[in-house]
């Protein structure tokens, strides 16, 4: 058959097809045509070893993972997608609501889902060890909305009434509610038996999905104790586990926690993590720290407003939860905002402007002693501030950092992390303590037992490899360690052209280039005379170090 010609004209387009006479009835054409071969999904199996290690010396060794048995092998996890939105239906975005809204539908709703428990994973899937009643549901709950933008005790108004008319409506009713809508729709099917399949060396298209669901259910649990949620790690809210790093910055010690599937069958891994978090406690505290200066009136707050930006604080004495949305522009005692006042001569209502400092210390008779010089902290929208005075404001605790760690930081973080085995094992064995997973009811309902003492495994103690020296000298370290002194290297080089730049103004340069040039003769190592020596011009000692080295003359290389 012709192809169409590249301008689509006539004589390129083929022939019509014949005409059919009305007596002949044509044949279908599947019936002549082989059935098409069915497509297998590619199965999926964990890599097995080649075979097990026979050199050194055998050692009983205990590892972070803890024995798990599974008795219900015969379950499945059904995956429901989930749904949450506003009741004008504006999808749900914020961290943390989605939790509390499933939560809420569990309470209100047990008996239309049969008492089941969900695993869910606090954005858009969840699963439960058996079906719900329809593989579509819809739900509406009602929430209290713990941490609104209503202004409280001590924030100053927005204009919108009085404040003592705002607390007596408060007393009435403390909290604002919000209603959601909740869709869950069944996605997959998802059986217990595949971990079970993969362990044995068989053939498993779901068990990586099937650990995915418990490491979920981990997560949920750890979420249900109030703990920070990095992936599989868990932080929880203790200051005993907290590590000041410098800067306003805490290391914050967790563990993380997960299952995987082993040669010995199915374990829970759990080991230990640190993550940094923000320095709770009064927001001046941290910006002082944060910044390293001496008092609250050398603050950056051009500086101090980015890093506020998003965090939580809890104000006082209302110990309401507010995030912030920046700084305001005049100091407390500057800052005015217009105050309505309701009850005049005329009944109407009447206005004044007042600054939030005189707001809170003449009519709401809080004493303030040092925020009158300072800004305000904002936890309004743009277009309808709320103010707060500063030293009314603490940081929520566990509230990450993400920022780049300085290398004091880093370093400071890395002495306070060092574990000795024995600490170790008694953090870890506390960590699974702690985490009472025998109490989670999704694990029983899969029938999961965590045993829990340390898994024993069989390690080996490899011989170390010998050492080879100058002059046809072996040498055999001896645990772990060997001393390079009165050594020499195996095979030398001269070094015959090389410099010195000088960026030290107390550093003995020439004797620094004899020592170097004995010890390398110790080693072998023939070094020369350097060629040139640079010296730094002691005017650009406090110039960028990029400066510094163009100033020099010299080019690294």
């Amino acid at each position: 058959m012709d192809s169409f010609g590249p301008n689509g004209n006539e004589d390129s387009l083929p022939p019509p097809p014949p005409v059919i006479p009305p007596d002949v009835e044509p044949a279908k054409a599947e019936e002549g045509l082989p059935p098409e071969p069915i497509k297998k999904k590619p199965s999926r199996l964990p890599i097995a070893r080649r075979g097990l290690g026979s050199k050194g010396t055998k050692l009983p060794l205990l590892t972070n993972h803890f024995k798990v048995n599974v008795a219900n092998n015969d379950g499945h996890f059904y995956q429901y997608s989930v749904s949450v939105s506003y009741e004008d239906g504006r999808p749900v975005e914020g961290k943390g609501v989605g939790r509390k809204v499933i939560d809420r539908v569990q309470e209100t709703y047990d008996s239309e889902l049969n008492g089941k428990d969900f695993a869910y994973d606090g954005e858009k899937t969840l699963f439960t060890m058996g079906s719900l009643a329809r593989n579509k549901l819809e739900f509406t709950v009602v929430l209290e909305d713990v941490t609104s933008n209503r202004n409280n005790g001590n924030c100053s108004p927005d204009g919108n009434g009085s404040p003592n008319d705002n607390d007596r409506k408060r007393m009435r009713r403390p909290y604002r509610s919000k209603t959601f809508k909740v869709e869950i729709s069944f996605a997959a099917k998802i059986p217990l038996q595949a971990i079970a399949n993969a362990l044995r060396g068989q053939e498993s298209e779901n068990y990586q999905e099937a650990i995915r669901v418990l490491d979920i259910i981990l997560r949920q649990h750890a979420a249900k104790q109030g703990c920070l949620l990095v992936r599989q790690s868990f932080f929880h809210n203790d200051p005993k586990n907290f590590a000041d790093v410098g800067g306003g910055v805490l290391g914050c010690r967790g563990f993380h926690s997960s299952f995987r599937t082993t040669q010995s069958g199915l374990s829970l891994n759990i080991d230990v993590s640190t993550t940094m978090i923000i320095q709770p406690g009064p927001v001046v505290d941290f910006l002082i720290a944060n910044q390293n200066v001496r008092d609250p009136y050398s603050l950056d707050w051009a500086k101090a407003k980015r890093t506020l930006k998003n965090l939580r604080i809890k104000t006082s004495p209302s110990n309401q939860e507010y995030k912030i949305t920046g700084l305001s522009e005049l100091p407390c005692k500057e800052q005015t905002f217009t105050l309505k006042n309701k009850g005049g001569s005329n009944g109407d209502a009447t206005e004044q402007e007042i600054t939030v400092y005189d707001y809170f210390v003449n009519i709401r008779k809080i004493d303030l002693r040092y925020s009158g010089d300072l800004p305000c902290i904002n936890v309004g929208k743009p277009k309808r501030p709320t103010y707060v005075p500063l030293e009314l404001c603490s940081l929520v605790s566990l509230q990450r950092y993400t920022k780049a760690l300085s290398t004091l930081q880093r370093a400071s973080l890395v002495e306070k992390s060092r574990q000795k085995p024995q600490e170790r094992m008694r953090v870890l064995s506390d960590a699974f303590k702690t985490s009472n997973y025998g109490s989670e009811p999704m694990l029983r309902n899969c029938g999961i037992q965590i045993n829990s003492g340390f898994t024993q495994v069989e390690g080996r103690v490899l011989q170390a490899p010998r050492l080879k020296f100058g002059n046809g000298e072996d040498f055999n370290p001896r645990n772990g360690r060997w001393n390079f002194n009165n050594k020499k290297i195996v095979q030398p080089v001269k070094i015959e052209r090389w410099a010195v730049a000088n960026f030290s103004a107390r550093c003995d340069v020439r004797g620094l280039v004899r020592d170097l040039i004995r010890c390398g003769e110790m080693k072998g190592v023939m070094i020369d005379q350097p060629f040139d020596v640079f010296e730094e011009n002691g005017q650009f000692r406090r110039a960028p170090p990029l400066v510094r080295v163009e100033k020099i003359g010299f080019l690294l290389c």
